[in-house]
């Protein structure tokens, strides 16, 4: 196993923010992808009051050899968890709201009216709270992705996750050119909204293999990129084959930004969660 770099070193969540966060959380029987994913940076953002909201229950239907969430038995749908999601939102005071979910293969609509719900809710009673939802591939369902759009979310994201050739060991039951697809129909069936996507490194990929997805998701208008180094969340999962320097993480981000993405977020510990309001304050800033 190789050693973790310092780099990579984080706090842990114990501040009285943080424990108002999961208080809330408890309140209103609400996941988050921070804990569910083990994600390195929950700590940081549950003591700066918030958090990436993860619908549609704890079990994926897929079994991606990266990622910590439970691969099991769907859960029923709870009709409740829009109104939760947007008491939450309210009581965590957040002016930008991140929804995302587990994959529900087993679902009609793959999920994608649990989302509508939600965004429905969050407007009625935080009317001026931006909404990014990251969303999973619908299977590549038209319809389930027009769902999403028709609800003007101001940004929707899709990360692609590794390269291409690696998808067979990281992403077994994805495709990834459905996954470019998603990005490009964003796009071609919305106006005004942001698309993103988000690629890990360090699982033994090439920079020209990095550059590649770079090329492919300009191609299909994808306004903002996330970069970050993949930790592997217990040695049950596919392993780090390298810890990419900060360096590294930089001269991507150049190369990024030379590709004309919007947006770049790119560092070892970047999720694409992770300051996601700052896409948003980026392009104020630049206007």
């Amino acid at each position: 196993m190789i050693r973790k770099p310092e780099w990579l070193k984080v706090k842990i969540a114990s501040g009285d923010r943080s424990k108002k966060v999961r208080g809330i959380l408890k309140k209103y029987h609400l996941n988050t992808v921070c804990d569910e994913a083990l994600c390195p940076n929950r700590g940081e953002c549950f003591d700066s009051l918030t958090a990436t909201f993860m619908i549609l229950g704890k079990n994926c239907t897929r079994n991606c050899t990266f990622c910590n969430v439970t691969k099991g038995i769907p859960e029923t749908v709870d009709n409740e968890e829009p109104a939760n999601v947007a008491l939450a939102t309210q009581a965590l005071g957040l002016k930008y709201v991140v929804i995302t979910s587990v994959t529900r293969d087993d679902l009609p609509d793959y999920g994608s009216n649990q989302f509508v719900k939600v965004i429905r809710e969050i407007r009625k009673i935080c009317p001026n709270t931006k909404i990014e939802v990251l969303i999973p591939d619908f299977k590549g369902d038209m319809n389930a992705l027009q769902n999403v759009i028709n609800e003007k979310p101001d940004v929707i994201s899709h990360n692609v996750e590794t390269i291409p050739s690696l998808y067979n060991t990281v992403r077994p039951m994805a495709d990834y050119k459905q996954s470019i697809q998603v990005l490009s129909n964003i796009k071609t069936l919305s106006q005004g909204i942001y698309s993103k996507s988000g690629i890990m490194v360090g699982l033994g990929e090439t920079p020209n293999e990095v550059l590649a997805v770079f090329d492919d998701l300009r191609q299909v208008g994808c306004d903002f990129l996330t970069i970050g180094q993949y930790l592997a969340p217990s040695k049950a999962h596919i392993a780090v084959k390298e810890y990419i320097t900060p360096e590294q993480f930089l001269w991507y981000k150049e190369k990024a930004y030379d590709a004309l993405f919007a947006y770049v977020a790119s560092s070892p510990l970047v999720r694409s969660s992770y300051m996601a309001h700052e896409a948003i304050n980026h392009i104020r800033r630049k206007s």
